[in-house]
């Protein structure tokens, strides 16, 4: 059967369609050539591409507007030789595992019992903008036919559309930050309404997804109780790719917050330490071209595509 990997890009704004698209196929190719026997390996990719759903202006590379709000500061740039190294999961990261464990369940009691999500709401407007946007039902955007919805449902249905559109095909999904929330959802969605859809592997990269407030969304939106768990239409596999220093990515074990589904599929944390660095020098452990690169998930990527 043919693969194909898609990409899910999160809610900050983007550079156009072929850009993004072409930087994400350089990066899983830089991450196959420098960790894998596949030196040129050829892949189908598609990504799913919402940003100009959600933005009047897509982001500009033009260095002569370098002054500009809209001007891409962190492209894709190749990793410096050398960089690109496995990461050693150590003591201190156990420790600090079974400490975001205890957290996290305690502030999900907490919302429970004291209605914690007003607050919890108020926190994620001023700290994670993009998160309040695509919680709050009164944010409406346009799909592709023009027609005003909210935005949660029209960002999910561009992924439930794509992902029907390849079912010839064996699927592995990369969602990268809150892409990694709205694919969940998505997939969760095609498990209910269209049950014979599978994807192979889920992989999700700098997610947001052990958040508390991200969990308790999800319990009360899905009626789960008590946990939620991996989507139904996974059937091989789901890896949570995470660098301990991605704010975002806060708490970066998520296999003791989502149970498995009904074919054995339970989320496998695996740390990363992604590299990059954009061209002034700014480190960000977020980027989503510094994980597609990294050595664990290379490797993942070139044993679906030789399988």
């Amino acid at each position: 059967m043919a693969k194909v990997i898609m990409g899910a890009h999160g809610l900050a704004n983007k550079p156009e369609r072929p850009i993004l698209t072409g930087w994400w196929q350089a990066a899983i190719a830089e991450g196959l050539r420098e960790n894998t026997a596949m030196e040129r390996a050829a892949f189908e990719f598609k990504m799913i591409f919402w940003a100009d759903l959600l933005y009047k202006k897509l982001q500009h590379n033009d260095e002569l507007f370098s002054f500009d709000n809209l001007y891409n500061s962190e492209p894709y740039v190749e990793a410096v030789p050398g960089a690109l190294k496995s990461y050693k999961e150590g003591f201190l990261d156990k420790v600090r595992a079974g400490a975001l464990d205890v957290v996290g369940e305690t502030l999900d009691v907490l919302k429970v019992k004291f209605d914690m999500n007003a607050v919890a709401d108020l926190v994620l407007g001023k700290f994670l903008k993009d998160l309040a946007f695509y919680y709050d039902d009164r944010q409406q955007i346009r799909n592709r036919s023009s027609q005003p919805e909210t935005a949660c449902q029209v960002l999910r249905d561009e992924l439930i559309s794509a992902i029907k559109e390849e079912q010839d095909k064996e699927i592995m999904l990369i969602a990268h930050s809150m892409g990694s929330i709205i694919a969940y959802d998505a997939l969760r969605d095609l498990g209910q309404s269209d049950p014979e859809i599978t994807v192979s592997h889920f992989v999700t990269i700098g997610s947001p997804l052990g958040l508390p407030h991200v969990k308790g969304k999800i319990i009360k939106e899905r009626y789960y109780d008590p946990k939620v768990r991996t989507p139904s239409v996974v059937t091989e596999s789901w890896i949570n790719y995470a660098d301990k220093d991605d704010k975002v990515a806060f708490d970066v074990h998520l296999r003791d917050d989502y149970g498995e589904n009904s074919h054995g599929v339970r989320v496998v944390d695996d740390l990363v330490a992604n590299d990059y660095e954009s061209p002034a020098g700014k480190i960000n452990p977020h980027k989503s071209y510094g994980y597609l690169r990294t050595p664990e998930l290379a490797e993942h990527i070139g044993e679906f595509l030789a399988s």
